[in-house]
């Protein structure tokens, strides 16, 4: 393995890595304090990044992670070289690293640092790199390690090369707090090994302890690690869950929500949201010991790419703030990361004025020992016009209405909707004091806080003020 003739990337703005507590469902620092992903997909050749290369416009980049920063987000998912084109490899040949990549990835966690942004970092585009094989640094016809790229996760040279990829990668970023998480994978998928899936676990491990066993060696610590997959592929291919949701190596889950009726191809802004729940509260079924998940990539794929449409923005914003809320509500750790599926592929104002709003509410929540579970179909409501996403404990419950029965001619809830009085019967709770914060996802703020005495019963009674659209809400013991 050959290394680029750079200086070794040094952190200046050290940030507390983040870490994964046994039997817990969120992040926190190492610090101690609660840390959420809140972000999206992002690419080393989109507008905003692509001047790093070269270094021909870090200007431009800076200013976007600066923009981020001030809409809340945490977290950027990248992969470590984008296959759509041939000029981003971070390996050519294979085993050598041309200075110019390793430089822009030097200045992108330098920039990160600098605005306290993380990054869940991928090593391969796999969507890109299986179709654009034959130029790829790993096919054998090109000097690499690999006949065919269905023995991706067969064959011991390239399972190799990819240690060594991760090698290099470890050594020189690793140490940083940047680095948020590895996703191990991107979209493990049954063609990447010749369709036996029952090798995906012990694939894994020998990735997860190759990655482990040099972080701790080089830094006493180690990096949270998941794998992600191409959601319906767990309908396909059930076996695959023991891999996604509870490998045993693994610290977090994480799958992406694509949904051929619905996500990929929304015709209204409802029906998406409502289908995540859905999605959620299957996931979490999967997870046995409280693991953290969310989804990590999501978005109208079938729209964009197959029937060439871009979304008017006022359509695209409210999906976008429908299918976070409806993520985090469910019991999510954050509001999901989109893939942008724009021309450009940028999210809009809208969408980091909504991401900033849930941001904020972050703050509502008490996170330590908030051991959560899906109350989706628990939480009973008053109003059949409302669709109910909600999670929480013995002592706390988040929960989030989205009115489901009057939209617009343009897939919108109807903004001359009539405001309905709402009830709410919320399960599980201990008997007390509770404050209900009510939470203006669109202003992102505060619209009323409530106080409600639980005295007995299976279900704490919270009757809200009319509500016409949605409406979030933190229902907290005011002692606990």
């Amino acid at each position: 393995m050959k290394a680029a003739s750079l200086q070794t990337y040094t952190s200046q703005l050290p940030l507390p890595w983040v870490e994964t507590t046994p039997d817990c469902s969120f992040f926190f620092t190492a610090d101690g304090k609660p840390w959420t992903p809140i972000g999206q997909n992002d690419a080393i050749t989109w507008p905003e990044l692509a001047g790093l290369f070269q270094r021909k416009d870090v200007q431009t980049a800076e200013t976007y992670l600066a923009y981020l920063a001030e809409h809340g987000v945490t977290c950027l998912r990248l992969m470590l070289e984008y296959s759509q084109t041939r000029h981003r490899y971070i390996e050519r040949p294979a085993g050598q690293f041309p200075p110019n990549m390793v430089r822009l990835w030097d200045d992108l966690f330098a920039l990160c640092e600098t605005y306290r942004l993380r990054i869940l970092l991928t090593p391969f585009d796999t969507f890109w790199m299986r179709i654009h094989w034959k130029h790829h640094p790993y096919n054998q016809a090109n000097g690499g390690p690999c006949s065919n790229r269905s023995r991706w996760l067969l064959c011991p040279d390239t399972l190799n090369a990819i240690k060594g990829r991760f090698t290099f990668a470890i050594q020189r970023w690793g140490g940083s707090g940047v680095l948020f998480a590895w996703d191990l994978w991107n979209e493990l998928h049954p063609a990447h090994a010749n369709y036996n899936i029952g090798v995906f676990g012990d694939f894994i491990s020998e990735i997860s302890d190759h990655v482990r066993t040099l972080e701790i060696s080089l830094y006493g610590r180690a990096h949270p690690q998941t794998v992600s997959v191409f959601g319906p592929e767990l309908d396909k291919h059930p076996a695959m869950a023991d891999v996604i949701f509870r490998h045993p190596k693994l610290n977090f889950a994480s799958t992406h929500f694509y949904d051929t009726r619905t996500i990929n191809n929304p015709k209204d802004t409802i029906k998406s949201a409502i289908r995540t729940g859905e999605l959620m509260r299957d996931a979490l079924r999967h997870i046995t010991d409280n693991r953290p998940f969310f989804d990590s990539e999501h978005g109208p794929i079938h729209a964009f790419k197959d029937r060439h449409i871009t979304y008017p923005e006022p359509f695209d914003d409210e999906y976008f703030r429908h299918i976070q809320w409806a993520h985090f509500a469910s019991g999510g750790a954050g509001g999901g990361m989109r893939w942008p599926y724009r021309h450009p592929h940028s999210l809009t104002r809208g969408m980091r004025a909504a991401q900033r709003s849930l941001a904020n509410f972050l703050a509502l929540v008490q996170w330590q020992n908030f051991r959560r579970i899906n109350l989706n179909e628990e939480v009973q409501i008053s109003s059949p016009s409302f669709a109910v996403f909600a999670c929480g404990d013995h002592r706390q419950a988040i929960v989030w209405l989205l009115r489901k029965d009057r939209k617009d001619r343009s897939g919108l809830v109807s903004k001359m909707a009539k405001s309905l009085p709402v009830s709410l019967s919320v399960p599980n709770l201990a008997m007390g004091h509770y404050s209900v914060t009510l939470w203006d996802t669109v202003a992102g703020a505060v619209r009323e806080v409530l106080t409600v005495e639980h005295t007995g019963g299976a279900h704490l009674l919270i009757n809200l003020p009319p509500v016409a659209s949605d409406v979030a809400l933190v229902v907290r013991n005011v002692y606990g």
